[in-house]
């Protein structure tokens, strides 16, 4: 049986290697020695919508850095950026001659980090999941369909990857192998980025800033410019993809907002670097002006000085 190590315990880490899990496939965590207490004590949870009567308890198998032994046949990378250094170094232990790595970050700089680290391991990936970590530890999701998509960069049928996806998928989420996973990775940037610079910069949910008169322009003008990103970068949106992520981002009462309007309102770090100036640095080097994401990026880095300048003070 494929061994597979999911790194990170969090919304999506926890997540998805729960669904793996439960179906019966060799899934193990790697997570830090607080997580692993929280886990041996009160079980890993799942809860649709949060009403306690809907919450699922596994007890998964856990590991930490200081016990991880390998080599594993997939590693699924769930942690955020700012985390990838560090989980890198952790994971060394469980990466072997055949190990295929298989990043679930925002973006697409960390793909050169990890082949860096490890020279041909990594495979392509992108995950889609409504989904939160709670103060208490439990994983909420919403009610949108999860997925899972993976592919080797280069678009190669493999015998690798048809590992991983006899291992990853029939696991109770959505799941495809792409031929154009670069594209798939490039389009969810798109996405979550978009999303990023609207709500941070309105300072509100998406249904909130489609509400007032302005919004909806407000929001199409910021998808321009990571759309046009994507497609100097060689993966333009199609027609229909565009128009479909323009009347997710201007529904008017949709409560949506990503992880980083969430980590703001909740006084957290952001990813601002790694998901959004890192977006407006491929718009600089193909020679486009993305003054909506720049205002973003001062915004957000403003935001995480003042967060570390208080944590300092304590």
């Amino acid at each position: 049986m494929t061994r597979i190590l999911v790194v990170g315990a969090g919304a999506t880490g926890g997540y998805f290697g729960a669904k793996l899990a439960q179906a019966s496939r060799d899934v193990t965590f790697l997570v830090r020695p607080a997580r692993a207490e929280e886990l041996h004590s009160k079980g890993l949870r799942i809860s649709a919508g949060g009403e306690a009567d809907e919450v699922e308890r596994l007890r998964p198998k856990l590991v930490t850095a200081t016990d991880l032994t390998g080599p594993y046949d997939l590693v699924l990378l769930s942690v955020k950026g700012g985390a990838l250094d560090a989980a890198l170094r952790d994971v060394s232990p469980a990466v072997g001659t055949h190990t295929a790595i298989i990043p679930f970050l925002n973006g697409i700089d960390h793909l050169d980090a990890i082949d860096a680290r490890f020279p041909g391991a990594v495979l392509g990936g992108v995950v889609k999941i409504e989904a939160q970590l709670a103060p208490d530890g439990t994983i909420t999701v919403g009610a949108s369909t999860a997925s899972m998509e993976i592919g080797e960069l280069d678009g190669a049928d493999t015998p690798r990857l048809r590992t991983a996806a006899a291992a990853l998928g029939a696991a109770g989420f959505d799941f495809q192998v792409s031929g154009e996973i670069l594209t798939s990775m490039w389009h969810k940037w798109v996405f979550i980025s978009a999303a990023t610079v609207i709500t941070c910069l309105a300072q509100a949910t998406v249904g909130e800033v489609a509400g007032v008169p302005g919004g909806r322009e407000f929001a199409a003008a910021v998808l321009k410019e990571p759309a046009a990103v994507s497609g100097a970068a060689g993966h333009p949106l199609p027609e229909a993809a565009h128009a479909g992520l323009l009347a997710t981002l201007s529904q008017q009462g949709s409560p949506f907002a990503p992880s980083m309007y969430r980590d703001v309102a909740q006084g957290r770090p952001t990813e601002v670097d790694h998901v959004l100036a890192s977006l407006a640095a491929q718009g600089r080097r193909y020679g486009l002006t993305t003054e909506l994401l720049d205002a973003a990026v001062v915004r957000l880095r403003l935001h995480d000085r003042h967060v570390l300048a208080a944590r300092d003070q304590h």
